[in-house]
């Protein structure tokens, strides 16, 4: 298995008692989920899944059980399912994998050049679009995915443009040292 994983659905809520889920795909064509083959979820166990219906599926387990009732789906909710990065097709030239963005640096355009703010740490999709999560281990912020807040994207030169909103303000170097501590009054 490569070492890199590609998030392309999740398993959701039972439907009917016979076993079968509701799963999001987060492929282009929702459908086209069923022709990676095997998928793996984030404890490791490899399943493959066949459609039912729109956005209802039977998972088969790597030794080729199914879910045999609405019990044994419901303890699949929430599962993650993800397909090696490699067997993926390579995305066009303007397009990418939001994974793809995970350690670029992160710059602010500024009336002087650009500011470091740090590096995308993290993307994440709670259901609104994805957020991306930039800073450093120590300090990040959170900003919505969106043209208004990251206008470029550019892969090859390993990095993001960030617009940060208004409401947000990133310290500069300076201000993230430590605050001086007064020293304690002797009684």
């Amino acid at each position: 298995m490569s070492e890199q994983r590609i998030l392309m659905g999740v398993v959701g809520k039972p439907h009917g008692v016979r076993g079968l889920v509701h799963v999001h795909s987060y492929a282009a064509v929702p459908a086209d989920l069923a022709r990676y083959g095997v998928l793996t979820d984030e404890l490791g166990a490899a399943w493959t899944l066949r459609w039912r219906g729109q956005g209802i599926a039977e998972l088969v387990d790597a030794s080729g059980g199914v879910m045999k009732d609405r019990d044994q789906a419901a303890k699949l909710a929430n599962r993650r399912l993800y397909v090696e990065r490699d067997r993926l097709p390579e995305p066009d030239e303007d397009e990418f994998y939001l994974a793809d963005l995970i350690g670029l640096a992160a710059v602010e355009r500024t009336g002087a050049g650009e500011r470091a703010l740090g590096m995308v740490l993290a993307v994440h999709d709670y259901g609104a679009g994805p957020s991306v999560e930039i800073g450093t281990r120590e300090r990040s912020v959170l900003l919505p995915f969106t043209r208004a807040c990251i206008p470029d994207v550019e892969i090859a030169l390993g990095r993001i443009v960030v617009v940060m909103p208004d409401e947000i303000e990133v310290p500069n170097e300076a201000s993230l040292e430590a605050p001086a501590v007064p020293e304690a009054a002797s009684p």
